[in-house]
Parts: structure tokens; C-alpha cells; sequence
């Protein structure tokens, strides 16, 4: 219960962020105005839109955890109200949680919310969408879930601006990972090779979350890769929760 009274908690500042509005209503911009790319090719147009409409709920959500989930932490602890909190009877670790928990419901309304909004107007469109469409949704948000457990990470380390700089800069090499291995000839036998494949496995790779391709062209996707990729997330996330649950163990609050 002490958990779900920090995440209650949370939840409730993160919807009063101005932030949080911004980015919703570019996010519902970029679904609306799909459109116009749209008009540029012959018989892609529900295609097109489809793309845009998944890569605007994975985008912005990801803003919005960067941006809200990199002060969680550091703003209890910048306002002091952080001594209000661990006064009473309730272990570091839970709060941590709740914090977490708090943002990932909200986003899991957001996600919804965007998802519900670009499946309407393709359907307004005349076009179809069908599983793959929902399984993309799915993909991003548990995408967003992980990008949170490393925002939580940063709030409990860093500033904010610095620990949005480091997350942003992760999602971005974490979508690119495969160039970290695929090396020219000349990278062979020496340290920097080295260096990149340990770059390669320490960061997740965020491209697992990414079936916006299969989505728009309504190519079935199978459950069980959906399954993998979810487990594959899960365990990173839970690492990087353990992780901020450390950091914040040791903090001297």
C-alpha cells in the first residue's frame, strides 16, 4: 500500500506538469497531420500514416518519460520534501517503485489514449487496422517502460538535464546498436572494437521494440516474438530498477 500511495502520489504531479501537455498535443499533431506526407505518394497514404502515427506514440512517449521521469528523484530531493517521505515508516526501495509505478501508469494512459486517437483516424481514413497495428502500440509502450527504468536511474544519480541528455543519448545508440558490431575491416584486432562490443551489450537495444514496418504494411507479426521482446524488456528493466533502488539506497538524503 505504501507503494501504490508514492505511485498514487506521482501520478498526480506528472498530470499537472505543463510538459506532459506540450508533448500531447505535438503528439496528436503529428498523428492529425500524417496526413499531409500522406498526399505525397500513390496508394501509401494508410500506410504512411499508420508509420507516422506509431513513430508519434513511441517518440513523444519517450519525451515524456525523459522529461518527467529524470526529476522524479531530484525533485523531491531539490524541493526537500524527499525528508517528509523517508521519515516515515517506509523502506528507500518502495519509494523508488512508487515513483516508477506512478509514471509507467501514466503512460500506459497516454499510450492508449494516442493509440486510441491514430486507430480512429486511420479507420476515418478508410483504412484497416488490425493486430500488428495494436502489437506495435504494445512494443512502444513496453519500450517506454525501459526508457523510464533508466530515467528513474539518472533522477537518482544526476540533474535532470544531464541525466535527460544521458537517456535521450542511450534511446538514440540503443536504435543503432547494430553498427556497434558490423564494423569495417580496418576496427579488427584492435581496442576500440573491444570497446564498441562492450557498448553493444551493455545498452539495450531498442529496435527490439520496433515492428512499426510489419504494422503499416499489415504484415502478421508472431506472438511469440511479441513474448520475447516484452521478456527481453522486462529483464532489462528490472536491472535498471534494481539498479536506481541502489543508488538511492546509498544517497545521503
Amino acid at each position: 500500500m505504501r507503494v501504490f500511495a508514492v505511485a498514487h502520489n506521482t501520478f498526480r504531479e506528472s498530470v499537472r506538469d505543463k510538459v506532459l501537455y506540450v508533448l500531447l498535443f505535438f503528439g496528436a499533431v503529428a498523428i492529425i497531420g500524417s496526413k499531409a506526407l500522406a498526399w505525397t505518394s500513390i496508394g501509401q497514404d494508410i500506410k504512411i500514416v499508420k508509420d507516422i502515427s506509431l513513430g508519434a506514440v513511441s517518440v513523444f512517449g519517450v519525451l515524456i518519460s525523459i522529461f518527467v521521469g529524470t526529476s522524479l528523484v531530484y525533485k523531491e530531493i531539490d524541493k526537500r520534501t524527499i525528508y517528509t517521505i523517508i521519515c516515515r515508516p517506509m523502506w528507500r526501495f518502495e519509494f523508488i517503485l512508487g515513483k516508477y509505478v506512478g509514471l509507467a501508469f501514466l503512460l500506459a494512459l497516454v499510450t492508449a489514449a494516442m493509440t486510441l486517437v491514430a486507430a480512429s483516424y486511420i479507420t476515418v481514413l478508410g483504412g484497416r487496422v488490425d493486430a500488428p497495428f495494436f502489437f506495435a502500440a504494445l512494443l512502444a509502450y513496453w519500450e517506454l517502460l525501459l526508457v523510464t527504468a533508466l530515467a528513474v536511474l539518472m533522477s537518482s544519480l544526476t540533474s535532470p538535464i544531464l541525466g535527460a541528455l544521458i537517456v535521450f543519448t542511450a534511446y538514440v545508440v540503443g536504435h543503432g546498436t547494430r553498427i556497434l558490431i558490423d564494423l569495417p575491416p580496418h576496427f579488427y584486432n584492435t581496442k576500440i572494437k573491444g570497446f564498441l562490443h562492450l557498448i553493444y551489450y551493455m545498452v539495450p537495444n531498442f529496435s527490439n521494440f520496433n515492428i512499426r514496418a510489419e504494422a503499416a504494411n499489415s504484415v502478421t507479426v508472431a506472438p511469440e516474438y511479441v513474448l520475447w521482446a516484452m521478456g527481453y524488456g522486462a529483464a532489462y528493466t528490472l536491472m535498471l530498477l534494481a539498479l536506481a533502488m541502489l543508488a538511492f539506497e546509498g544517497k545521503d538524503v
